[in-house]
C-alpha cells in the first residue's frame, strides 16, 4: 500500500502486457529522462534464413556526447513465466540485431519520421556532436562495436531472474520495474526507479523533475563507484580485505568501472578512500558483485558532506557514480558528483 493522509493507493497488478505498455506510455517522460526517445514500435526483424522475432520497443539513448546507445526492449509480465520466456526472447533479440541492420535502421527512422519531438532530439543532437545528419546517427547506434544493449520493463522482479538476466550474457541487459496502484476512487499512481537515474546524480535536491539528468560529467566518463560504507565494514574489508562486495551495479556499467571510492558514513560523512579494481566478480552467483583491489586503498580527500542549506548533495545510501578526473579535483562532496 503507499499512503497518504487523504489518499490510500493499493496494489493493482496488470493484467495483460497491453496494460502494462499503456503505463509505461504514460509514465515515459519521467521513467526514461531526458535524452532519451522511447520509440513503441512492434516490428519484424531478422535476417533471410535467421533468426526473425519482434521487440516491444526501442529506446535512443543520447544522454552522453560521446556513446549514443541504442536499447532493445522487452516488455513482460512476472505471471508470464518469464525466467524462460525472457531470457530466450532476449537472446532472439541480439541474434536478430546482428543479422538485420539495414532493415532495423529503416524501422528507427520512419518511426522517427512519425515522432516529431523525438526526431528533433536526434537531429539537434546530431548536429551538436559532428554527426551529418540523423542517418549517421542511427547507423552509429547500431553498427559500432558491442552495440547491442537490452532493457526489461517487468512489474515484479525476483532474485532469480534478476540473476538469470545479468550473468547469462555478454551484452548488458539493464531491468526496470513497474508497478501500479490504485485507491478506491480509480486514481492510479505507479511506483519505479528511473532509467540509469544513480548515473546523473539523483540525489541532488536542488534538482527539479525538470532538471533531472543534468550532468556536468559525460555518462561515459563514469568509471569510478563510491560507496557508503559503516567503520566495522570500512576497517575489515576496505582496508582488511582489499575488496567490496555486495554490491548492485548496472549491467552497462561493469566494464567501465575503474576506480572504487568509500564513503565512510557520520560522524565522518566523507570520501576518504579511493582504489584501482583489479576485478569484478559475481557474488555468490547472485545479482550482486564483489570489486578486488589492484593495492590496498589510498588516502583522498576527506572529501567531505556539505551541510545545508549550502550543500547539494545527500550522504550516499547506495552506490554512486562519478569520474575519477573529477573525483581527484574534488574538495568535497558537491565536487566529486
Amino acid at each position: 500500500m503507499i499512503w497518504t493522509p487523504d489518499k490510500q493507493y493499493v496494489n493493482d497488478p496488470f493484467e495483460n502486457e497491453p496494460q502494462l505498455e499503456s503505463a509505461i506510455l504514460e509514465v515515459s517522460a519521467t521513467l526514461f529522462g531526458p535524452n532519451r526517445i522511447y520509440l513503441d514500435v512492434k516490428r519484424l526483424i531478422g535476417g533471410k534464413g535467421k533468426t526473425k522475432n519482434i521487440p516491444d520497443g526501442y529506446l535512443i539513448d543520447l544522454t552522453s556526447k560521446k556513446d549514443p546507445r541504442l536499447f532493445v526492449v522487452e516488455n513482460e509480465l512476472s505471471s508470464h513465466d518469464p525466467l524462460n520466456h525472457i531470457a530466450v526472447q532476449i537472446l532472439e533479440f541480439s541474434l536478430s540485431f546482428e543479422t538485420s541492420p539495414f532493415k532495423l535502421k529503416a524501422i528507427l527512422k520512419e518511426t522517427l519520421k512519425a515522432n516529431k519531438a523525438g526526431l528533433q532530439i536526434c537531429e539537434a543532437y546530431a548536429a551538436a556532436n559532428g554527426f551529418e545528419n540523423v542517418d549517421y546517427l542511427l547507423e552509429r547506434l547500431i553498427q559500432k562495436d558491442n552495440a547491442f544493449n537490452a532493457l526489461v520493463i517487468i512489474d515484479e522482479l525476483d532474485e532469480e531472474l534478476e540473476t538469470l538476466l545479468l550473468s547469462r550474457f555478454k551484452f548488458p541487459v539493464e531491468i526496470l520495474t513497474l508497478r501500479r496502484f490504485k485507491t478506491a476512487q480509480g486514481q492510479t499512481a505507479y511506483e519505479f526507479d528511473p532509467f540509469l537515474a544513480d548515473l546523473i546524480g539523483p540525489s541532488k535536491e536542488s534538482q527539479t523533475h525538470a532538471t533531472l539528468g543534468a550532468t556536468e560529467v559525460d555518462p561515459s566518463d563514469l568509471d569510478t563507484i563510491v560507496v557508503p560504507a559503516q567503520e566495522e565494514g570500512f576497517q575489515e574489508t576496505f582496508l582488511g580485505e582489499n575488496r567490496w562486495y555486495q554490491i548492485r551495479i548496472h549491467s552497462s556499467m561493469v566494464p567501465r568501472i575503474k576506480y572504487i571510492a568509500a564513503y565512510q558514513s557520520a560522524p565522518i560523512s566523507a570520501i576518504t578512500r579511493v582504489a584501482a579494481v583489479k576485478d569484478i566478480q559475481r557474488w555468490k552467483d547472485g545479482p550482486k558483485y564483489v570489486l578486488n583491489f589492484t593495492e590496498p586503498a589510498k588516502a583522498i580527500g576527506p572529501l567531505k558532506l556539505v551541510p545545508k542549506p549550502n550543500g547539494t548533495v545527500k550522504a550516499p545510501q547506495a552506490p554512486r557514480y562519478t569520474s575519477y578526473a573529477r573525483l581527484i579535483k574534488a574538495t568535497n562532496l558537491d565536487e566529486a558528483f
